[in-house]
């Protein structure tokens, strides 16, 4: 396992126990963790207050403090009473934001001792932050470090250190007779959201008055700059205001945003025209000749990896398999009596093995779908991605489990005939999809890994790969494992990035595909009939899917990649 993958595995790892942890001390099943944010479903919810930067995984004290802190806010906090009291001041409602954080992590019940560390960890963390960098070296930067750390230290009954208490000594002194009353106010409200709001709306405008001042004798007595002062107290406090969560691009590492054309829709998500959508086996696209060199390419590639499928079999039987009474184990010393071995205590009174018990064995009881974007993208990865797709379904064969390779594309590119018929009637506004979607089918549910082997082989045909649109493709696989009796259901879905078709992009929003992709995503996730996975060529994909993990098929997949994939397909599955 290459250093990039570990690292990224160990972020995953630590990611999904701070997600844990979220849901738990709120006990909202919906919180979970995309890009290092925290959402609630689809909706990102605001990094309120010290927010920790550039954290290690190897730091998982001050991780694990974050997202304590966080499932803390979430769950003590009122957003509504909130934003009624909160300053219009832009300096003041930053301060005022930090002390309704801190509020939320005073009220830590004392019985949960590791989430109290945690926090501590995490707020001396942030101060070290800010003692380490230049912020700290203006009036202005020492004058918000101090309020910090003065309510901190009240709300919280926590001593400074030294190096914090030497520096902020001469500030607190000069302070301390205009925020010492709303200080001692809070103390005394911090279990009353209402009444600690009022005096911390005091502390803050009161801190913010002295940044303006000391802004003003900076700048020779010109007039108050609010974007210096509001830059330099956010620059040190790490922190956003909901305002910026609401605008927020949850998306932002795959160039994504809002669609007006979507949200404005009274139905949705729209589509053209279905007369031109296709559903076809991709066999059927290639000559007969070309797919059995295809496949005989595909099988000497294959030889030449070693791939060891048997063990990899064993290794993916227990993740989709449960124990089921198949017959009886006899001969054994303890268990029921096996009638047809009474005779032998008669002819040796000391033979114990007359017993039998159920024989419990591992069936499958799932089926896996492996759903792969064949999009112009992805066309360079076609034959790396063919090994990769032909050894899992082999695997899976091999397992017992139920399992379908399928794939998406367009019928053509930048629209074909649904953009046609668009442009004849007049360009319509907000047409919705506007493309001949291709749904092709490498191997269904109740063919074998051998029946199918050439199917499978027709990945490596060039010209299939064109546009892309996933939410639709996830959304036609989902269906299809949903049909199935069996009583599990995983989707892997194999992607390169965003959705992509032209026609449909210039005729209504850039994000319009995008924010389907995610739509149909999250109902997924909160129903939870269908576990939903993705395997990121060369690219994080937890924007769209929350269960993911980046792979390298620059270089044929071997058995280290594929031994990864099982491990992550094992975790994702508990």
């Amino acid at each position: 396992m290459s250093s990039e993958r570990r690292a990224c595995r160990i972020e995953q790892e630590c990611t999904s126990l701070c997600a844990a942890v979220v849901r738990a001390l709120t006990s909202d099943a919906n919180l979970g963790y995309r890009s290092g944010r925290l959402f609630r479903g689809n909706a990102a919810l605001p990094a309120h207050a010290l927010t920790v930067q550039g954290v290690t995984p190897g730091k998982r004290g001050v991780l694990r403090g974050d997202a304590d802190a966080l499932a803390l806010r979430e769950k003590l906090s009122d957003r509504s009473v909130h934003r009624q009291v909160r300053p219009a001041d832009p300096t003041a409602r930053l301060l005022f934001e930090v002390l309704e954080q801190m509020r939320c992590e005073s009220l830590a019940p004392k019985s949960l001792r590791g989430v109290q560390k945690n926090l501590q960890i995490r707020f001396e963390h942030w101060a070290n932050q800010a003692l380490e960098s230049s912020l700290t070296d203006s009036q202005i930067g020492i004058l918000v470090y101090t309020a910090v750390q003065m309510a901190w230290s009240r709300l919280l009954g926590y001593p400074l250190d030294c190096q914090s208490e030497d520096l902020i000594e001469a500030t607190r002194a000069g302070i301390s007779h205009r925020i010492g009353g709303s200080l001692a106010a809070m103390r005394r409200h911090k279990t009353s959201q209402t009444l600690f709001a009022v005096a911390a709306k005091q502390y803050a405008e009161a801190v913010a008055a002295m940044i303006e001042e000391e802004y003003r004798d900076i700048a020779d007595r010109d007039g108050v700059d609010q974007a210096v002062t509001h830059a330099a107290a956010k620059a040190i406090l790490c922190l956003e205001s909901d305002n910026e969560v609401e605008s927020l691009n949850p998306i932002e590492t795959l160039g994504n945003g809002s669609d007006k054309v979507l949200d404005a829709s009274a139905d949705g998500y729209r589509i053209y025209t279905r007369a031109y959508d296709r559903e076809l086996y991709a066999g059927s696209l290639v000559r007969t000749q070309l797919l059995a060199e295809f496949r005989a390419h595909l099988d000497h590639e294959i030889a030449s990896q070693h791939i060891n499928v048997g063990k990899l079999s064993r290794l993916m039987l227990p993740m989709f398999s449960t124990p089921r009474r198949d017959g009886w184990l006899d001969g054994e010393e303890s268990g029921r009596i096996d009638g047809r071995r009474l005779s032998r205590i008669v002819c040796s009174p000391g033979e114990r093995r007359v017993f039998r018990r159920d024989q419990d064995l591992p069936r499958p009881d799932c089926a896996v779908t492996v759903l792969i974007d064949c999009s112009g993208s992805m066309k360079q990865h076609g034959a790396n991605l063919a090994i990769l797709v032909d050894v899992l379904c082999r695997v899976l064969d091999q397992s017992g489990v139920t399992n379908e390779i399928l794939g998406f594309t367009t019928g053509a590119w930048n629209g074909g005939k649904a953009r046609r018929d668009w442009l004849s009637v007049g360009r319509t506004a907000q047409p919705g999809r506007l493309n001949e979607t291709c749904h092709l089918i490498f191997k269904d549910a109740i063919t074998g890994w051998r029946r199918a082997r050439s199917q499978i082989a027709a990945l490596m045909k060039a010209d299939l790969f064109r546009e892309g649109v996933d939410g639709e493709a996830v959304q036609w696989a989902c269906k299809r494992l949903l049909d199935r009796p069996e009583a599990r259901r995983f989707l892997v879905v194999i992607s390169d990035g965003s959705p992509m078709d032209c026609a449909t992009g210039q005729a209504n929003d850039a994000h319009y595909l995008d924010n389907h992709l995610r739509a149909v995503v999250g109902a997924h996730e909160q129903k939870n009939d269908v576990r939903i996975m993705a395997l990121g060529v060369g690219l994080d994909l937890s924007p769209y899917y929350r269960l993911n993990l980046p792979i390298d098929l620059s270089t044929p997949p071997g058995m280290p990649l594929l031994q990864e994939i099982v491990h992550w397909m094992e975790r994702a599955t508990r």
